[in-house]
């Protein structure tokens, strides 16, 4: 049976990451870069699709494990009937090829290990050719190249297509193994010292740490939380991706199976608001840089999202030799919904920037252009149907939350321009903008019998999202439409407490796919947030800490949870979880407000 989502730890250098599970197995690593093909795809297949374990002979699951301090330094720890070994797993920041680092220490006893190393190059369908080198093991098929190299050497062998080693540790023995990858075209990089690597990316992580300014409640999980969206950055462009994995599934077997390998534009104002607060404002400089560069162009060609370095073309299509996690195909890599039009994230690049301007970020002499050319775009066009901010692949439609945050793109036109007379705009023709649309959304997206805002026009479903109509400012938390929304949200679309995105049940669903989803977990954390806004603080606080309650036991979060299972569902770790996290926390302490 395959391990439960949240039975995997992250470990990551900033431009890639691998998913390590209780069994001392990488499952999934993808190199050089977050989105390139995955060299162990066992997450998404078997074994045979490659893995890398490293393990006591004859053990299962570990006995412990924890992050070290603040840091992304993985401690597994098995207690076995002849001794207990620790390994240490870790990536370190790389100066030029991407390294795996695990350390195998004897704390008592003596301890037999076993590793098993499956190299399985484009998402675990090439076989490599594998070989001795300067007493080192190579293993190269087109492209790429992986060494493996163990201090002190142990002996190595081949077995089954895969590369094996076995050892003893005795109390205070150690061996440590590095996996590098590099080009196959080019030369072997110069080896890491296993050793002083891990005493350095100790020392990054924990002065990275040492940054955050917030010091209020759940300290620990906020900082966990900002420590995975630091990982989730790749760090040559700033830019943040939505998670380490594709097609995760959304419902075991489903085919909600999508890759979130990307950048998203919808996460951008959350991201910068939790980065500006917690401390991090070289971080959300480079987020706010890398946006920048990404939407540069016309108005019409915004995407939703962007590959890691601002690529536009993210094709879709679909590995049909991975069976996908436990069943649930097909597999993709690449999404489709780059080429929606969602009107939303308009608003969410107007309210970015408008964040960064306020926070006092060193400003860019081509953002105010760009904004400009948005609000136009806008003014254009937000009469239109669209895909909307939950990107389905069904029938258009005026979406309430799309034309919210239509309002957003031009309150943060006419507030910059209030604010900072200099600039050139059109003030006035932005403000009779924002209050017509801000009109027709209280008259087409509000059910005034069921006193709740919907998901779109003339329609009775609901939609998570207007949960976020207060923190936007379209109207204060006390307004009477926004305690209703609040409710019916919480009537018609929980299940076990926790929030679902919108109405699946019933009719053909609204995003043209079969099947259902787990409960979205940022979601129940917009509840959090309505609810603290709206006065229901004791209850914010009691949903917030169960949601605490959800994350693994390293502290990390997919995207979504399914309450009658009990586990987690969809790509992990998944940013827009971690967002919501964070962002629920700050305004709970203070140290952000709805705008």
């Amino acid at each position: 049976m395959a391990p439960l989502i949240e039975d995997y730890a992250l470990i990551g250098d900033l431009q890639t990451a691998a998913l390590v599970g209780r069994d001392g197995s990488i499952d999934w690593l993808c190199l050089p870069r977050f989105d390139s093909p995955a060299c162990f795809a066992a997450l998404l297949g078997d074994r045979e699709n490659g893995h890398w374990r490293l393990a006591p002979a004859g053990a299962g699951h570990c006995t412990r494990r924890a992050y070290r301090g603040d840091s992304l330094v993985l401690e597994t720890v098995w207690e076995t009937g002849s001794g207990t070994v620790k390994v240490t797993d870790f990536m370190p920041q790389r100066d030029r090829a991407p390294d795996v680092v695990r350390i195998v220490e004897g704390v008592s006893g003596s301890v037999e290990m076993l590793g098993v190393l499956r190299l399985r190059f484009d998402y675990g369908s090439v076989v490599p050719w594998v070989r001795r080198s300067d007493g080192h093991r190579v293993g190269i098929a087109g492209p790429d190249a992986v060494w493996l190299r163990s201090l002190p050497a142990v002996r190595t062998y081949g077995e089954d297509y895969s590369t094996r080693s076995e050892f003893t540790v005795g109390a205070g023995e150690s061996v440590a193994f590095v996996l590098t990858w590099h080009p196959s075209h080019e030369p072997r990089p110069e080896p890491v010292d296993p050793h002083d690597s891990l005493r350095d990316s100790l020392e990054d992580w924990h002065a990275w740490a040492g940054q955050c300014t917030y010091d209020g409640p759940y300290r620990e999980a906020v900082l966990r939380s900002l420590i995975t969206l630091k990982a989730l950055t790749y760090a040559p462009t700033g830019g943040i991706v939505a998670s380490a994995t594709t097609s995760l599934p959304e419902e075991i077997g489903g085919v909600r199976n999508w890759d979130y390998r990307y950048c998203w534009l919808r996460d951008s104002t959350m991201t910068l608001g939790c980065l500006l607060a917690a401390g991090y404002h070289d971080e959300a400089a480079a987020w706010r840089d890398w946006l920048l560069r990404a939407v540069a162009g016309t108005a019409a060609d915004l995407q939703i999202m962007y590959g890691l370095s601002g690529e536009r073309r993210l094709p879709e299509h679909e590995l049909p030799w991975l069976p996908g996690y436990e069943g649930s195909a097909p597999v993709r890599v690449g999404n489709a919904a780059v080429e929606q039009l969602q009107l939303d994230v308009y608003g969410e690049v107007m309210d970015s920037l408008h964040v960064a301007r306020r926070a006092g970020l060193p400003a860019k002499p081509h953002a105010w252009s760009i904004q400009r050319t948005f609000v136009e775009f806008i003014r254009r066009h937000w009469r239109e149907p669209d895909e909307g901010l939950w990107e389905v692949r069904g029938t258009r439609r005026h979406f309430t939350y799309s034309k919210v945050m239509a309002w957003v793109a031009a309150d943060r036109a006419v507030r910059t321009l209030e604010e900072n007379p200099r600039l050139d705009g059109d003030l006035e023709g932005w403000r009779r903008m924002r209050e017509e649309v801000h009109r027709e959304v209280c008259e087409k997206g509000y059910d005034p019998g069921r006193n709740t805002f919907t998901q779109y026009y003339g329609s009775r479903e609901l939609d998570a999202a207007t949960l976020l109509i207060p923190r936007v400012g379209f109207l204060p938390p006390g307004d009477p439409r926004v305690v209703g929304t609040v409710d019916a949200v919480r009537r018609e679309l929980t299940d076990g407490g926790l929030v679902r995105r919108y109405t699946l049940e019933g009719r053909e669903p609204v995003d043209g796919l079969p099947g259902g989803e787990g409960t979205f977990l940022v979601c129940s954390f917009w509840l959090a947030d309505a609810l603290h806004l709206t006065g229901r603080r004791d209850e914010a606080r009691e949903l917030f800490e169960r949601l605490l309650e959800l994350r693994s036991d390293l502290g990390l979060l997919a995207e979504e949870y399914d309450p009658a299972a009990r586990r987690q569902l969809g790509n992990y770790p998944q940013a827009f979880s971690h967002i919501g996290l964070v962002g629920t926390a700050l305004l709970f302490a203070g140290t952000v407000t709805a705008d």
